[in-house]
């Protein structure tokens, strides 16, 4: 039996990953390299689709490589212990502005985010991994993956309500506000992601040499198969909402609304959803029993993602009607809250299922397809983000003589519909087609 301190532990390495590093790209960069750091629209939606579509071949190389690590510090342990630096260091320099030209920016951008994202993938592929090794009752998985999503939210929900208080503490210009505030969270997240708090209490059964009969096996995994399109889907859902909520609060509601004294801008106003998923999170386990199985909840979870997308399309798209915005945001973020812990438990009943049916171990192969599918639903979503956006009448760039950041919107009304239907009717559809898969995947835990 764990103790608490060490679930504790465990949720510190997804606070530092998902809540501080994760977070921050997925909310923060694509308003950050079109209205700060001056990318064009079509820079930005190449970047994040490239430099993610990268780890859909690097991540399963990751989970390959953990799965064959030997050390005093176990299989998955010494990848946290000695990424964690070059975690913090590498988001700090993704959030500095250089003065450079458009060529220079460009080049910068796209070789600091290729080196996030190989970065990242070598820290958050064995952190999942280890949930495969630190117990085998499937009733302490569960515990341990909700505490993870716990941390990982309760971080978020830190980093995002005070992300404009921050701002408004260091002052001078947006571009110096955000290189600041990448060197403490980049600090933040290198000191919580180390995994010293974690123990490895199973062996894998590993294969001899290396092979890629494990990369075939996969394709031959049917639960794998599910569950990854699964995971791809809830990230092409969380993926629009997050990526075009600084813009819906930009473009929709003319900037930040002030409600009592209360800054709501983009970060805050994801804020609520993050307390909120970080509670359901927490209730995730409770909610499974209560249901029946995994898969029931993850589906109930679906239902109510789809009903309250829906129903935020059809808010008057007016700063006068945020608290109602805000309180479809809360409903939303109840599904996802529950969904977000069941996703990883179910990964270990497919690395557990393909343990079985191969007879060794592949859990870091498995879990690493869990942040492949992450990587690459928030790619593709990201880039859609930015590319119907400029279709619709966004244009951005560095002007090649000042070097400042300009941005024109062509067709106002184009492009507020666009962004109200990317942060509602679009994620809706992604539900609907959860719930499809659902019925699909065959473990029935």
């Amino acid at each position: 039996m764990a103790r608490l301190s060490e679930k504790i532990g465990y949720a510190l390495g997804d606070a530092a990953a998902g809540g501080i590093t994760w977070k921050v790209m997925s909310i923060a960069f694509p308003l950050f390299f079109t209205n700060v750091f001056g990318l064009t629209i079509a820079d930005t939606a190449t970047l994040m689709l490239v430099a993610r579509l990268f780890d859909v071949i690097t991540d399963p190389m990751m989970g390959a490589i953990a799965d064959r690590t030997r050390s005093k510090w176990g299989t998955y342990r010494p990848w946290l212990i000695f990424g964690a630096i070059p975690l913090g260091v590498v988001f700090a320099l993704l959030l500095y502005t250089p003065d450079l030209g458009p060529v220079g920016k460009r080049i910068y951008a796209y070789s600091l985010y290729l080196l996030m994202m190989a970065v990242y993938t070598a820290v958050n592929v064995p952190y999942g991994s280890l949930l495969g090794v630190m117990t085998d009752d499937d009733n302490e998985k569960n515990q341990f993956s909700s505490y993870r999503m716990v941390g990982a939210y309760a971080m978020g929900f830190v980093t995002l309500l005070s992300f404009p208080y921050l701002q408004k503490m260091v002052g001078g210009s947006e571009s110096h506000q955000y290189a600041v505030l990448g060197v403490i969270l980049g600090a933040l997240a290198a000191i919580l992601a180390c995994g010293l708090l974690t123990k490895e209490r199973l062996q894998p059964v590993r294969a001899e040499k290396f092979s890629f009969k494990p990369f075939a096996d996969l394709f031959r995994n049917k639960p794998w198969i599910y569950l990854t399109l699964i995971g791809i889907c809830t990230n092409f859902f969380n993926g629009f909402r997050y990526a075009v909520a600084g813009y819906l609060l930009e473009y929709c509601l003319h900037g930040d609304v002030t409600v009592s004294g209360l800054i709501i801008n983009y970060t805050v106003f994801m804020t609520f959803g993050e307390v909120t998923c970080m509670i359901f999170g927490g209730l995730s386990p409770k909610f499974t029993q209560w249901v029946g199985s995994k898969r029931k909840a993850f589906a109930w979870a679906a239902i109510i993602c789809a009903v309250s997308s829906i129903a935020f399309f059809f808010i008057p798209m007016d700063p006068k009607y945020i608290w109602l915005m805000v309180a479809l945001v809360i409903i939303t973020s109840i599904g996802i809250g529950f969904y977000s812990p069941l996703l990883w438990s179910m990964y270990a009943d497919v690395a557990d299922y393909a343990t079985e049916k191969n007879g060794t171990s592949s859990t870091g192969l498995i879990f690493s397809s869990g942040t492949m599918s992450q990587k690459f639903g928030s790619a593709i979503s990201g880039a859609l983000v930015a590319l119907l956006l400029g279709v619709a009448g966004f244009i951005s760039g560095t002007d090649p003589a000042t070097g400042q950041t300009v941005v024109t919107i062509t067709n106002e009304p184009a492009v507020q519909r666009m962004i109200w239907l990317l942060f509602s009717l679009f994620p809706a559809a992604i539900a609907l087609l959860i719930l499809l898969l659902l019925k699909l995947y065959p473990i029935k835990k």
